[in-house]
């Protein structure tokens, strides 16, 4: 297992933030802070289960946040209310995803919602856009996690400058294979991840979102950022644990039959080396949970 240092601890939230490590060299006072806490940013999908930490996340730091989703009044497919929504926005944080695992249903989700962001964000004067990915998009071949390379690449070739954080399957995504199987007994696959907290990744994003002294779309060349965890898991493992919690029983598989089990089972989505590991494990962060 490859050994990095690794953020454990939960960072202590104020207006006066510090930037992300990830810009290291960057000389930090409290002006520049100042100059982070006043920025408007709008997020897409800010009710879904990470939006609801960007939006904690930019509040705690005294950012102007304007929620994007239905329940707002703002729908980034048909584009119902988001010239208003995106008046003197400076920055987009996306984060909207689609709710199932079709690929070619996710993918139109993912082109259309891109293009409406992009281009009515490029007529109110928005000056960037962040984007959430997931660590192993420019590896598969098929099925939700292929879907991100178009969201990817949307992005990237839009009118706007775009940044994306590929992140880690959220501890949170347990809880959801979980509720997608049928009676008392589950059958998870056993495959590594190295999961990441839905709040660590909305640090990031904003991190992102808001270094003043970051560029606004990187360098061509320039690896993607990625976030995960501190540690390599095993998906049932980890399942099996809240499956306790639940009364379930979690039964590990091999995963025959997903989208890229084989690169999935030989360590393909696990993290890059160039990957920030940050927040809890699995195990800290359900101790946590009521």
């Amino acid at each position: 297992m490859r050994t990095r240092q690794v953020e454990t601890s939960p960072r202590t939230v104020t207006s006066a933030h510090r930037p992300s490590s990830y810009h290291s060299n960057t000389m930090w006072h409290p002006r520049k802070a100042w100059n982070m806490s006043i920025r408007k940013v709008a997020v897409a999908g800010a009710t879904g289960r990470l939006g609801r930490h960007v939006v904690d996340v930019l509040s705690e730091r005294g950012h102007q946040v304007v929620p994007m989703s239905r329940a707002t009044g703002v729908d980034i497919i048909t584009g119902e209310g988001l010239a208003e929504a995106l008046t003197g926005v400076d920055v987009i944080i996306d984060v909207a995803s689609w709710h199932a695992s079709d690929q070619q249903a996710a993918t139109e989700f993912f082109r259309t919602a891109t293009r409406n962001l992009h281009e009515f964000g490029q007529k109110a004067g928005v000056g960037q856009i962040v984007a959430v990915s997931i660590i192993g998009a420019d590896k598969a071949t098929a099925g939700f996690l292929a879907a991100q390379q178009v969201h990817e690449e949307a992005n990237l070739s839009g009118p706007l400058p775009a940044r994306i954080l590929r992140a880690a399957q959220f501890h949170e995504f347990v809880g959801q294979l979980l509720d997608w199987q049928q009676g008392d007994v589950a059958y998870i696959p056993a495959l590594p991840t190295q999961l990441v907290a839905c709040r660590t990744v909305a640090e990031e994003l904003v991190d992102l979102a808001t270094d003043p002294d970051a560029p606004a779309q990187s360098a061509p060349g320039t690896p993607i950022p990625e976030i995960a965890g501190p540690r390599e898991e095993i998906m049932a493992e980890a399942a099996t644990l809240l499956g306790a919690r639940r009364g379930i029983k979690v039964v590990g598989v091999d995963g025959s039959g997903m989208p890229d089990a084989e690169t999935a089972a030989s360590g393909g989505f696990l993290p890059s080396p160039h990957a920030k590991l940050a927040g809890p494990t699995f195990q800290e962060w359900l101790d946590t949970r009521p």
